[in-house]
């Protein structure tokens, strides 16, 4: 297994990427997205074992979807079952990855509560609204900091975990350990890769909105439509596809076994 280190731009090339795979077949990854996206949040809303559940399917999901990516590049067709087939590829190993990860944020979110008596906690894992809105006036800043922090790493040992275990075969704590070091070698590309995320999912759809909302707000809710669907249909996919792409660049698609 070997990482490549790539220059900053590249970051900014995993989007451009990203949005050609989209290109290529537009309708169908939509739909794989929304079918994530469905069972992810049919998952979370069924008692007690729901956020388990979701939690466990995930990186098997999101294996999925970089499948579904790669398939589009090479020109193979793509479907539901491009979705949910990747779960079984070392099926033990991605279930694990999932529990692991659920287990870091909820113990980081558990330290948080030494900082602010555990607001934010309570904030995280309330169920509705009420509950939300009591604690909205408390002061999130240091502990969303202290959670941010704590979470970086576990998020680069993440990263490509699901995709090198399922692809690679590799066992749980080569995984981690293979992804940690591929982002940390490559952080000044994950720098602008995060910024450009930000810029194209959050800064430029925000003006928009903003703007749209100033001329004619009579209209909100049906120019938040607007901006939304595409966010939906257009950016989630085109983000998922540049996870491909991320990922093809740094290791190679030649080391897939």
């Amino acid at each position: 297994m070997r990482a490549q280190t790539l220059s900053p731009v590249a970051g900014w090339g995993w989007i451009l990427t990203g949005f050609a795979i989209f290109r290529r077949n537009p309708i169908t990854l939509g739909m794989l997205v929304l079918t994530y996206w469905f069972t992810v949040v049919f998952l979370n809303v069924l008692p007690y074992v729901g956020a388990l559940l979701a939690s466990l399917v995930i990186p098997g999901l999101s294996v999925g979807l970089m499948q579904a990516a790669r398939q589009v590049e090479r020109g193979l067709p793509i479907g539901v079952q491009t979705l949910f087939g990747s779960m079984k590829e070392n099926g033990r190993t991605l279930i694990a990855l999932g529990a692991l990860y659920l287990a870091c944020t909820l113990g980081i979110l558990g330290l948080s509560t030494l900082l602010d008596g555990g607001d934010m906690f309570r904030f995280m894992m309330s169920s509705n609204r009420a509950e939300r809105a009591a604690l909205e006036e408390a002061d999130f800043i240091t502990p969303a900091l202290f959670v941010m922090a704590l979470m970086t790493p576990v998020m680069m040992a993440y990263w490509f975990a699901p995709v090198l275990a399922a692809w690679h075969r590799l066992t749980l704590g080569r995984a981690l350990f293979f992804s940690f070091v591929a982002c940390w070698m490559n952080w000044r590309a994950f720098l602008v890769y995060g910024a450009g995320l930000l810029l194209a999912a959050g800064v430029i759809p925000g003006v928009l909105l903003g703007l749209l909302m100033l001329l004619f707000p009579d209209a909100a809710n049906f120019i938040t439509a607007i901006v939304t669907m595409p966010m939906v249909l257009v950016i989630a996919p085109t983000i998922f596809a540049s996870f491909y792409a991320c990922y093809r660049d740094i290791f190679g698609i030649s080391e897939i076994v």
